[in-house]
């Protein structure tokens, strides 16, 4: 596979590929063509009859060519370093949350985001608003104004909404010009203190355990919330059978509720800890093996609507503490694939619905042009070898940040190549 980054070409042919679009349940060997920054043409007899005069080929050589990833989670460090790490990781979409310094609370941050992005010329970059001025809880922000600059939904990142009044205006303002609001669900009074999930190996570890039943608690009541008022709301990073099973009572009322949950609460439990792993130390906590296996569940049944990274960059002083006094968090940019992919090798999922959970179903949610193999669409894509083994090594991921909680563990799914609007961005070297 060869070309080298750089602007979009007039035409190019991209020929021996098996496409993949979950939006039209598309998986047969093709072709794809390109034309500036957009799809020009799809589908398994494209190029039966030869390529066009003057575009450039890529033979996929058989590897698989998907829309690119929409990863709908991330907190950016620096924005140079995460857009080359989401290139390198398939990601063609990242929004990112609001705790930004500033924190986007106003339209010119939401504006600068998205100029910065641009001109950097990477990953298209989309942003969250703030729900709360300063993401301090007690008075909402523009939210009407910050949906005008841009923000594609609101959010206080890891600050939970404690104040049930305030999240009721939040979501009763939203429901009136249909914005989703996104609340971390953890009870903050249950959750104080606390550094991992409560239970046998907290008390083996000494150390304060965080209850399952804060996140419930602010699941069960954000769900009425919203039944309330007929509000958008959406629930991040879901890592608790009970949080599901509220989630799932809602859906079955009609509650206009979504969820998402990130690869390390189905890919692994709190033993990943071991002797005080602070790599492993996350927000939520990583819980037990029957929640873990509760979350694999809900991406099967559909209760869960998408995956995200859930990507936070630490540094390294931040992580290299005792594990109370460790940052919680963990990057995930370049493992969204690959973990995602264990539920494909693994047998829970299709391809096509791995796939779905990481392209269409968030963009879908967040209204983005992206997750589709569609003529007239941007020509965001990415090709990738499922198969292809690699050993997640923390110190060589292209993340400036190094704290992976997948660490040393073997997966597969190798990115070949990211195209963002026609624009190489990312090729693997040979």
């Amino acid at each position: 596979m060869a070309e080298t980054v750089g602007d979009p070409q007039d035409a190019v042919a991209y020929i021996n590929a098996r496409l993949l679009d979950p939006a039209t349940e598309l998986d047969a060997i093709g072709g794809l063509l390109t034309e500036g920054e957009v799809i020009a043409a799809v589908g398994d007899d494209l190029f039966r009859s030869g390529t066009p005069e003057g575009a450039a080929v890529v033979d996929c050589g058989g590897h698989c060519l998907a829309p690119g990833l929409v990863d709908m989670r991330v907190e950016l460090g620096n924005l140079a370093t995460s857009g080359r790490a989401a290139a390198g990781g398939g990601i063609t979409s990242m929004v990112s949350l609001p705790n930004s310094d500033p924190v986007a609370d106003n339209e010119a941050v939401v504006e600068f985001v998205a100029r910065r992005a641009r001109k950097l010329g990477l990953v298209k970059l989309y942003t969250y608003g703030a729900v709360t001025r300063g993401l301090a809880g007690s008075e909402l922000a523009e939210l009407g104004m910050l949906a005008d600059a841009g923000a594609v939904a609101f959010t206080d990142a890891t600050h939970a909404i404690a104040d049930a009044r305030l999240m009721r205006m939040a979501l009763s303002y939203g429901s009136t010009f249909g914005l989703l609001i996104v609340n971390h669900p953890e009870e903050p009074g249950l959750a104080e203190y606390g550094v991992m999930n409560d239970g046998e190996t907290a008390t083996r570890l000494g150390l304060a355990g965080i209850p399952r039943q804060a996140e419930v608690i602010m699941v069960e009541r954000d769900v009425h919330l919203a039944e309330l008022t007929g509000g958008r709301l959406h629930v991040p990073h879901v890592s608790t059978a009970d949080a599901l099973d509220a989630i799932s009572r809602g859906k079955q009322r009609g509650v206009n509720v979504t969820c998402d949950t990130a690869p390390p609460y189905f890919a692994l439990n709190e033993t990943a800890i071991g002797d005080y792993r602070t790599f492993a130390k996350l927000s939520p906590p990583l819980r037990n093996e029957d929640d873990r296996q509760a979350v694999v569940a809900g991406l099967k049944n559909g209760t869960i609507d998408v995956i995200a990274s859930d990507h936070v960059p630490r540094d390294e002083e931040s992580k290299r503490l005792p594990f109370a006094e460790a940052a919680a968090g963990g990057v995930g940019l370049n493992t969204l694939l690959p973990i995602s992919l264990e539920l494909y090798h693994n047998g829970h999922l299709g391809l096509l619905d791995v796939f779905r959970l990481i392209t269409q179903a968030p963009a879908d949610l967040l209204n983005l042009p992206a997750g589709r193999l569609e003529v007239g669409r941007p020509a965001d894509l990415l090709v990738f070898d499922p198969d292809r083994g690699w050993k997640v090594d923390a110190k060589t991921l292209l993340s400036q940040a190094k704290n992976s909680p997948f660490d040393r563990r073997p997966v597969q799914g190798t990115v070949l190549r990211t195209v963002v609007d026609g624009r190489n961005i990312y090729q693997l070297e040979d």
